[in-house]
């Protein structure tokens, strides 16, 4: 018998009510061939309890050492051709995505993954994606974790490095990219809500996400490359362009002209 299309996976601990909305956007769906793959590590705020009885909702409860190993223990479990991550908080802001998603995927068979824009409830903004993955990018700005639809196989190959506690899934990317050679392909619409303010934006998490993308960078791309990369983002205006992305007053003008020169839609 074959699987669904979608794995959505989301892994909790004593998530609240965040679970429950997260899992809520996926039941939304008008496309229905999917399963949601529920990973607790352990919770004791009776989250797991307020999830609606659904046949498509697998829960898992096990002890884990951090988001990364949580979801690798999730993966364990899937059963789709594609999976995507929303952590709690996270959701599919309309009910077409994961429809709109599979037949662009019919159209474009054999990518690997599949990725589109994000909206950032943060700064009630929508975050443009490069149109095409280049060495920049992968530098620089690959496209959400949240946003991306990975073909399973790829997991079957790799999953996440527990070294890394903030950017394993960008290591993974990078290893897909630069590695196995998949050319991800953008598909020119939302495809997740991004709650903001996670793990790795908290200010003393910012010098290990830092330390952590130097590593990774160099291990894929090279010492020289990375240099002309930093190079670039000096010349570019980096930091200044980091506060308007984040800033809630600004971010939305300039997530558009990001857009127009990426030659994305807005």
């Amino acid at each position: 018998m074959e699987g669904p299309v979608f794995s959505v996976i989301t892994v909790c601990l004593n998530a609240g009510e965040k679970l429950k909305s997260t899992v809520a956007s996926v039941l939304k769906q008008d496309f229905t061939d999917y399963e949601i793959i529920v990973k607790d590590g352990g919770s004791g705020d009776g989250c797991l309890g307020k999830l609606p009885t659904d046949g498509r909702i697998r829960v898992f409860c096990e002890k884990d050492t951090g988001i990364y190993e949580a979801m690798n223990q999730a993966l364990a479990h899937v059963s789709g051709d594609y999976v995507l991550f929303l952590n709690c908080g996270d959701s599919l802001p309309e009910k077409d995505i994961l429809r709109k998603t599979a037949d662009f995927i019919r159209q474009h068979p054999g990518r690997g993954i599949y990725y589109g824009d994000t909206f950032c409830e943060r700064t009630r903004s929508t975050v443009a994606s490069p149109r095409r993955i280049t060495p920049f990018v992968c530098y620089r700005n690959i496209p959400c974790h949240q946003s991306c639809f990975y073909a399973k196989e790829l997991f079957d190959r790799k999953t996440y490095d527990l070294s890394y506690r903030i950017r394993a899934d960008y290591d993974h990317f990078l290893w897909c990219v630069m590695e196995r050679g998949v050319k991800p392909v953008y598909m020119g619409f939302v495809t997740a809500a991004y709650e903001g303010g996670g793990y790795s934006e908290s200010r003393e998490n910012r010098k290990r996400d830092g330390q952590e993308h130097r590593k990774i960078a160099r291990v894929y791309l090279g010492k020289g490359r990375v240099l002309g990369c930093q190079l670039i983002m000096a010349a570019t205006l980096a930091p200044l362009r980091r506060f308007l992305a984040e800033n809630p007053r600004f971010s939305g003008f300039y997530q558009k002209v990001k857009s127009r020169l990426y030659g994305n839609k807005v």
